[in-house]
């Protein structure tokens, strides 16, 4: 019988998709990439940096699906409220059945597991599950073996141990294990897949246990958001934030690599790992209302490596701490238009900015109380940083040739000038000296003939990241260079409501990439702080629509064919939308 799947895992029945069509499914350990078809494209075991076991969306293999068998149907989909547990849901011709997935809260970092739970909510849908794990981006396979009470077990040479429960009348063909499923009205059945680098328990867990720790562990985890302007957004956001941050507290800035930030332009990186600057957006957004635990963990894991490598702190890290492997390729297709790169160049990298940030995010906690002794340690370790090196070229906030980025200076300048808000009287003036000293050397070399900031002094274009500044405090909203650069950004890089990071050349802003929603955010943001409550929430409302149907977002949108582009799903982008809610409810500070 044929089973419709090659013999190296890949289906033509699950051809790879836009990009607005996945969920995304966490437990802050891993991440699981679910398609429109039932079908798990991606995932990482047993953590995010760890080899794919499932890698068909960049053209690798291995199966875990949940399909109906009637080839007519039509696709959607939503998550349970403030949490990632996604439903997924087929309307065939003769009824209609869902499938509620899940990995299992509170995560385990050493093992996996993903729940499916299969509910036929009306008429007649059969369903077809389809297995076959392949560890190590689809080099490795995976033996199984039934025992008595009908649990498939297996290992793999990467030393992967899996075991599925639910599948107990599954046949092996071509090495995948296959069950087709005809539930009767109201019925229910359950698949728990376990992937672990330790030996597994010796016994599986009951599905109706892990759903109900699962389902008590996101409502503990996301607040109502009930002060923001988007409530739904916000918390949706906040629960993406918390399912793509480890225990560690540290936060993948992306679940995905290789997915291009253009169509055949193959600019595209492997985002598995916690960047400094990213985690500071998102425990400064996470803590622009009441404090919550995503600010404590971004502070935590900020201040731990700030601790470890002081001026030498990298703008990347894995998340248990560790160096992020360099770049190689893996020898798969990629995303279409994308490629396999693996690892990312950015430790040969020094980004002033991060400093800046770990000292916005120390500032947010100190306004909060949640700023411990060891946490000031911290900041003495930024304030020397930025001392011994804020006038060192870096690669800046887009990782770019070494410059002396005017972004990177300010956001330097605001991080001392907030920090010392909270800093003991004798500490403080000298936090505003060094801060004073830098935006006047910023000012006098980086101040473009309009009264504007350019990139840099040797770059006078535009840049949608010189909004941040003021945002941040570096200067105020109403200073004429404040004001002149969000002219500018709104003159140059503002098309349809979405904001470009800056021109690449002469021709039209969408040749050269997708709009940045990080801009979008930040302008929106502007607009607020300098009293254009309209135009704010047009920004706002314009840019929350840029998402695929589970409300999910890309680091870039293409305006032209409005689709998602880069990797899934970008960190930052729901951290500014959190923050931009919680802003734009709150009046306009002085």
């Amino acid at each position: 019988m044929k089973s419709g799947i090659d013999s190296d895992g890949s289906s033509s029945l699950f051809p790879v998709h836009v990009l607005r069509d996945y969920a995304l499914i966490g437990d802050g350990e891993r991440g699981a990439v679910i398609g429109p078809r039932g079908d798990v494209v991606w995932m990482c075991a047993p953590r995010w940096e760890s080899p794919a076991v499932f890698s068909s969306l960049v053209g690798g293999s291995g199966v875990f699906a949940v399909t109906p068998v009637n080839p007519r149907y039509v696709w959607g989909g939503h998550y349970d409220d403030g949490t990632l547990i996604w439903n997924s849901r087929w309307v065939t011709t003769d009824g209609i059945v869902e499938c509620r997935e899940a990995l299992a809260m509170p995560g385990d970092p050493a093992m996996a597991v993903l729940m499916r739970h299969i509910r036929l909510i009306s008429g007649t849908a059969p369903v077809r599950i389809l297995l076959q794990p392949r560890p190590g981006f689809g080099r490795n396979g995976v033996d199984f073996f039934r025992s008595n009470d009908g649990v498939w077990s297996g290992a793999s040479g990467a030393g992967m141990r899996l075991r599925i429960s639910g599948m107990g009348q599954a046949n092996v063909i071509d090495g995948m294990l296959r069950q087709d499923i005809q539930l009767g009205p109201g019925g229910e059945h359950h698949l728990v897949l376990e992937l672990s680098s330790k030996p597994l328990p010796s016994r599986p867990p009951r599905p109706a246990d892990l759903w109900a720790a699962t389902a008590q562990a996101w409502a503990a985890s996301v607040p109502a958001m009930d002060a923001t302007v988007a409530p739904d957004d916000a918390r949706q956001a906040y629960a993406v934030l918390r399912g793509m941050t480890s225990s560690t507290g540290a936060m993948v800035a992306a679940a995905t690599l290789g997915l291009p930030e253009r169509a055949k332009a193959k600019r595209n990186y492997d985002y598995r790992y916690a960047w400094i600057r990213d985690q500071c957006f998102a425990g400064q957004a996470a803590g622009a209302g009441a404090a919550t635990d995503l600010l404590d963990s971004a502070v935590h894991f900020v201040s731990e490596r700030l601790l470890a490598d002081g001026i030498n702190l990298k703008p990347a890290y894995t998340v248990t701490g560790g160096k992020v492997p360099d770049e190689h390729t893996l020898d798969l297709p990629g995303y279409p238009g994308g490629t396999d790169t693996v690892g990312n160049r950015v430790n040969k990298q020094f980004q002033l900015d991060s400093f800046g940030e770990a000292l916005l995010l120390f500032a947010t906690a100190a306004r909060h109380d949640h700023l411990d002794t060891v946490h000031w340690l911290a900041v003495e370790q930024a304030v020397a940083a930025i001392e011994a090196k804020w006038d060192v070229p870096d690669a800046g906030i887009w990782e770019l040739g070494n410059e002396r980025w005017t972004h990177s200076r300010l956001s330097c300048v605001a991080g001392l000038k907030a920090i010392a808000r909270y800093a003991p009287a004798t500490h403080a003036a000298a936090l505003d000296q060094l801060a004073g000293l830098i935006l006047t050397h910023t000012q006098s070399t980086c101040t473009h003939p309009s009264g504007r900031w350019p990139r840099s002094p040797a770059d006078d274009r535009i840049d949608a990241a010189l909004l941040l500044p003021a945002i941040r405090g570096a200067l105020p909203a109403r200073d004429p260079r404040s004001l002149a650069t969000a002219e500018a950004v709104r003159k140059e890089l503002l098309d349809d409501g979405y904001v470009y990071r800056y021109r690449h050349g002469p021709g039209p802003l969408a040749h050269s990439e997708g709009a940045f929603l990080l801009c979008g955010f930040n302008l929106a943001l502007t607009e607020h702080q300098q009293g254009n409550t309209v135009e704010a929430v047009r920004l706002f409302e314009r840019n929350r629509s840029a998402c695929g149907s589970p409300g999910l977002f890309t680091e870039e949108y293409d305006i032209e064919q409005r689709q998602l582009r880069g990797n899934f799903p970008q960190a930052f982008v729901h951290a500014a939308l959190l923050e931009t809610a919680h802003r734009l409810a709150q009046p306009r500070a002085p």
